[in-house]
């Protein structure tokens, strides 16, 4: 084709062809509509994948904030290269239009991914946390991620690369067009691409408009497009304020506590055993219709059960620093890992000045959470994790470590060589941690549920127990069980879909927060006590002191002794894993939970709604709801504060 006829071809097109030439249409379509296309069928399967669970259908409501964001995104780049046509411009703006549109894709398609395997929405928190950790869930992605789905990424952001530059050259060559130092467009005012940003703006704008449909269990944050989302709570997270006027402070300084020795001191042994993921509602003490852990059952009637006991955040290194530290854990990502990020004196390391050894036994591998550093940070003398131990003959059961029979020959080992010093111990077992692969353990596997994930991860339960039991044997045999405090407990919950949320993270619901939490002494309890109250992790370390007969000197632990008559008034206050999603408290049997601006506040009544499927949020005034409201702000801004500090 002559330069003469492309140029007046261009002319006849009009405005289109006046505003950029057919290299520079054909070059953006090439990557805008496979895009639009490949954003808006994910947007489609997300929404149907909730049919038959939520009630939707491919309802187009939930289609339009990903209509107009792909729109406003389209015309973004349509008006940014009607004003690059030439030079370094023109090279930095296809290269930012190349490495937006990977990011995006990657963005879209991992939030598709993380909803169809959690139920619940892909936040900026989320990612800012997992990035820097990046190596930790490499296993997670390698496992979870269906293989069919990663050949798509790739070929997506294959095409998102070099897809436009093929089109382009193929369509250049067959049509005969000359090369681009050769064309000529008669060019349109810089007012031509600016109403295209406009309209960008517009359409971008638009696709923040949403609403939540509470009947069928919709947020705000589900209607939003996943990529718009991750950004607008990421400009929530950076613009939110980090302090609640009205919040109190923290009532004492716990950072210089130190212990003192009373008439009724007793050096008694103290073994922690920390079970991964353990829900009450799936353990036999709290739920006599589900047969998981016998041996627990048995030891219940001679223990201390809290019968309403809760994890201040459902994730495991926020629950060892309250069982630990005897405080809450902060509500944001990060402290508990660094050295001295918990600001409070730990009972390993209060116990070691009484001339306690302390170990820390873990049968996961470090890289979860960098335990390593968390149980040195606590206080504990001697770490094990998996890594150190013999791992031949023993199953993976999780993403992260094997089954927790592995501790067994190194415990014994290091308890025999200990000399006659008193000890605290931690065991923190990994068999309840997701993946549940606990089929081939030699507990078996029965069918305690219809659903397949719920039913693999019931059949960890059996093994946990025997874990458990396993230790008792173990003290009985080597003649420390008489002298040995035992607290067992349940670090959070999981979901399995009972809300809409799968795993335990964004769980704020009874299944993701109340914990199993018994404490055996040979001594006491032989025929069974029970605490009724609302009780915390963080009660742990005061009721320990307690029974090993220490009083606490230079400050306050906020936790109250559960061989005592607990507050009546007391206030349970939980939060989700991701910043600003969801928090919770419980006065009583009431149970108020809050999800920021994403859903409508919901109220339940646990003493005859103990499942949470009755909310009666529209029987409280809009005062009443806002003064919870506003009280676990101040909480929140409370807890973090003492951290920043």
């Amino acid at each position: 084709m002559s330069l003469e006829r492309e140029t007046s071809l261009k002319k006849a097109s009009g405005f289109a062809g006046r505003f950029l030439g057919y290299r520079d249409w054909v070059y953006l379509f090439a990557l805008l509509v496979p895009f639009v296309v490949y954003n808006l069928l994910l947007r489609a399967s997300q929404i149907a994948s909730q049919k038959g669970e939520a009630g939707l259908s491919l309802d187009p409501g939930l289609m339009r904030s990903a209509v107009f964001f792909s729109l406003g995104y389209a015309l973004l780049w349509i008006g940014l290269f009607a004003v690059a046509k030439r030079g370094p411009l023109r090279w930095a703006v296809v290269g930012l239009f190349h490495a937006t549109t990977v990011l995006v894709v990657i963005v879209t398609t991992t939030a598709h991914q993380y909803f169809l395997e959690n139920g619940t929405t892909l936040n900026y928190g989320t990612i800012a946390e997992w990035l820097p950790k990046f190596q930790e869930i490499i296993p997670i992605l390698t496992r979870d991620i269906p293989p069919l789905a990663l050949v798509l990424l790739a070929v997506a952001l294959l095409y998102a690369i070099l897809g436009p530059w093929v089109v382009t050259s193929a369509a250049g060559w067959w049509r005969g067009w000359p090369r681009r130092s050769q064309e000529t467009t008669a060019g349109v005012p810089f007012w031509g691409s600016l109403g295209f940003w406009l309209l960008a703006l517009g359409f971008g704008a638009l696709s923040l408009m949403v609403s939540s449909d509470p009947a069928a269990g919709i947020g705000k944050s589900f209607a939003r497009d996943p990529f718009v989302n991750v950004v607008l709570t990421g400009v929530q997270e950076a613009t939110a304020e980090s302090y609640v006027p009205g919040a109190a402070a923290p009532s004492s300084s716990v950072a210089d506590t130190s212990l003192a020795p009373t008439s009724e001191t007793e050096k008694r042994n103290v073994v922690l055993i920390h079970l991964e993921s353990t829900r009450a509602q799936s353990v036999t003490p709290y739920n006599k219709d589900l047969e998981t852990t016998p041996f627990l059952d048995e030891l219940a009637g001679s223990s201390l059960l809290a019968e309403r006991a809760y994890t201040t955040v459902p994730r495991s290194s926020k629950a060892s620093v309250s069982v630990n530290c005897g405080v809450e854990p902060p509500l944001y990502p990060g402290p508990e890992f660094e050295p001295g990020g918990v600001p409070a004196r730990c009972l390993a390391t209060l116990l070691k000045e009484q001339g306690y050894q302390t170990a820390f036994f873990a049968s996961t591998l470090n890289n979860m959470d960098n335990f390593g550093d968390v149980a040195s940070g606590f206080g504990y003398e001697e770490i094990y994790p998996a890594e150190t131990m013999d791992r031949e003959g023993f199953q993976v059961t999780n993403t992260f470590g094997y089954e927790d029979d592995i501790m067994l020959e190194p415990s014994e080992e290091w308890l025999r060589g200990r000399g006659n010093e008193p000890f605290m111990v931690e065991y923190f077992t990994g068999t309840g941690h997701y993946g549940y692969e606990c089929s081939n353990l030699r507990t078996g596997f029965r069918d305690f549920a219809e659903d397949e994930e719920l039913n693999r991860y019931l059949n960890c339960m059996p093994y946990l127990d025997s874990f458990v039991e396993n230790i008792f044997d173990q003290y009985k045999k080597l003649g420390l069980y008489e002298d040995t405090i035992f607290v067992i407990f349940g670090d959070h919950g999981e979901g399995f879909g009972e809300h809409g949320r799968y795993l335990h993270g964004d769980t704020i619901y009874e299944e993701g927060i109340k914990i199993p939490l018994l404490i055996h002494d040979p001594e006491r309890f032989q025929d069974g006590e029970r605490v009724e109250g609302l009780s915390n992790q963080i009660d742990i370390l005061p009721t320990v002191l307690d029974m090993l007969g220490y009083e606490v000197e230079g400050g306050e632990y906020p936790g109250f002794s559960l061989l005592r008559p607990l507050p009546e008034d007391r206030t349970q206050f939980s939060s989700c894993i991701t910043d600003r999603k969801c928090m919770a408290s419980i006065r009583g049997d009431e149970k108020y939970i809050y999800h920021y601006d994403d859903q409508p506040d919901e109220v339940f009544d646990l003493s005859e709604d103990p499942l949470e499927t009755n909310d009666l949020a529209d029987q409280y005034t809009s005062g009443e709801l806002e003064s919870r409201r506003r009280e676990l702000l101040e909480w929140s801004s409370s807890v973090n504060d003492f951290y920043s500090k």
